[in-house]
């Protein structure tokens, strides 16, 4: 079986280059990568042992959606890999995902999440002792395969399945646009669509560090935005975790229904939630 490993990618070239170094230490090679440019052309990438395919998604808040569905609609593979540009594959990551394509429709790796600093991305028993389990996914034996009933389980940094699952689903929709919402609708579209999904051990990845703002201020407006599609689409909320901090502080009035804005953010506010060394958001 052919597999495509899919990423999307605004700068952060370093981090593209330490995911393309995992992926070249791989038990099963990828059969091709996939890097959907959201910006006005690609940039250079490493010689590697598989082919890279480029395709070109820029525009304005960042096209997030439209671009994973432009990389879907590029690859050839019958298995597809999403992996956040963040991401460090571990050496069993694209054989696992492979290997478990008849388990569930959708397989969940784990991520742990690296410190801030210097990265070495082909030092496995460095990057397992510094990297950190988010503390609201589960610890996965090697071999363990563990059915999820709950599709907002769906974490977009790392998961895979096959190329007609997607289009059973319809990709993602394109109306998401800017930060938030587009993979937990993705997620609703998949459990429409009665495709099943499942975590995996031994498809691990390795998330790398970048500097967040704890709750996300600087997408406010997209957040809204997306949120307000959502449960019109849905009939509820999603993000609600974010929502709730925009509520706490004053930016916000929500109920089951309704959305209201009370008060943009300030450059201040939004300068004051910029965390250098938090690993979750």
């Amino acid at each position: 079986m052919s597999v495509s490993v899919l990423t999307i990618v605004r700068g952060r070239s370093a981090h593209l280059a330490n995911l393309i170094a995992g992926l070249g230490r791989q038990t099963r090679l990828p059969d091709e990568l996939v890097v959907a440019w959201m910006q006005d052309s690609p940039s250079p990438v490493p010689e590697t042992a598989f082919p890279v395919r480029s395709v070109l998604v820029p525009g304005d808040p960042m096209p997030l959606a439209a671009a994973r569905n432009r990389a879907a609609e590029a690859a050839g593979g019958e298995q597809l890999i999403l992996l956040d540009v963040d991401c460090i594959p571990a050496p069993t990551l694209v054989e696992r995902y492979a290997a478990t394509a008849d388990a569930a429709g959708v397989r969940l790796g784990d991520v742990l999440y690296l410190p801030p600093g210097p990265v070495d991305p082909v030092d496995v028993a460095a990057l397992d002792a510094a990297g950190m389990r988010h503390p609201a996914k589960p610890p996965l034996a090697e071999d363990e395969i563990r059915p999820t009933p709950s599709h907002g389980e769906l974490w977009g940094l790392s998961f895979a399945l096959a190329a007609a699952d997607w289009r059973r689903a319809g990709g993602m929709d394109e109306r998401y646009i800017g930060y938030g919402g587009e993979e937990t609708d993705f997620a609703a579209r998949l459990e429409r669509a009665g495709v099943t999904m499942a975590w995996v051990g031994g498809a691990r990845a390795y998330h790398q560090h970048h500097p967040i703002h704890i709750p996300p201020l600087q997408h406010f407006d997209a957040i809204l935005r997306n949120a307000r599609l959502f449960r019109a689409t849905w009939g509820r909320w999603c993000m609600d975790y974010w929502l709730g901090q925009f509520a706490e502080r004053g930016l916000i009035a929500i109920d089951a229904d309704t959305l209201t804005i009370l008060r943009h953010p300030t450059q201040d506010e939004i300068a004051a939630t910029l965390d250098r060394e938090a690993r979750f958001s």
